[in-house]
């Protein structure tokens, strides 16, 4: 699928602000299911953006307005090509057993040791590790299917209400709430995947909605969907537990 992705960010201050830093993180990623063809980015006030890669692989425009604004626009255009390809399809199977040891493995935890790590959002406490318990590695073939099985449950276990949290919101509270948005889903499974071990991230994106049969071809406008990536024994799969993607 052939994708055309326009994204417009607007800042707007109730006085006039000079000297404003920025750093823009829009430019769609590059891998084996999906391709960024073309990627420009246009802001106003006009300024002149540096581009480089950052540690996490992310592709960075920043820039800085010194004059007085009182609005500040960001467009960006992005040309994507998708395929219809199922992650690891290519990949030799690794036995549970091996990916458990890697996991042990010091030159592995040096290696993903950013995506291991606990943060203030995805903290592990005693009511983590007993939502933990649900999914055993052993009950599973191999670590994507049990990082599968951990996003049906957080999907079946709670509801999606956008009322109930907030940016701020961490996960022991989301875990009490049994309620909360895309961000709270993901942040739950990346604290219950580093709390074994397991090499997770926080990823955002766009989620297409449209109908292909029916005409309508559109992502989804006013949010970024967010979801998580864990080591699948293979790699860093792609995962959205608001959602059974």
């Amino acid at each position: 699928m052939k994708i055309q992705i326009n994204h417009t960010t607007t800042y707007n201050y109730p006085e006039p602000v000079t000297d404003s830093v920025n750093e823009i993180r829009l430019t769609p990623r590059t891998n084996y299911r999906q391709s960024c063809y073309h990627h420009e980015v246009e802001v106003h006030p006009p300024a002149n953006l540096l581009t480089y890669e950052d540690f996490f692989g992310n592709r960075v425009h920043a820039y800085s307005v010194n004059k007085p604004h009182t609005e500040m626009v960001i467009h960006t255009k992005a040309t994507v090509v998708t395929l219809d390809k199922a992650q690891g399809a290519d990949l030799p199977h690794i036995p549970l057993e091996e990916q458990v040891k890697l996991l042990n493995d010091e030159k592995f935890q040096n290696r993903y040791i950013e995506f291991i790590l606990p943060t203030r959002y995805t903290e592990v406490t005693p009511e983590l590790v007993e939502f933990a318990s649900q999914h055993p590695f052993e009950d599973a073939e191999d670590m994507y299917e049990w990082t599968k099985k951990l996003s049906s449950t957080i999907y079946e276990q709670f509801t999606y209400d956008p009322e109930a949290t907030s940016v701020n919101t961490t996960v022991k509270r989301a875990l009490m709430l049994k309620r909360g948005v895309c961000q709270d889903y993901a942040h739950l499974m990346i604290a219950v995947c580093r709390s074994v071990g397991l090499p997770s991230r926080y990823v955002s994106g766009y989620h297409f909605v449209g109908d292909l049969q029916g005409g309508q071809r559109q992502l989804r406008t006013g949010l970024t969907c967010l979801g998580g990536d864990a080591y699948s024994g293979y790699g860093l799969a792609g995962l959205r537990s608001d959602q059974q993607c």
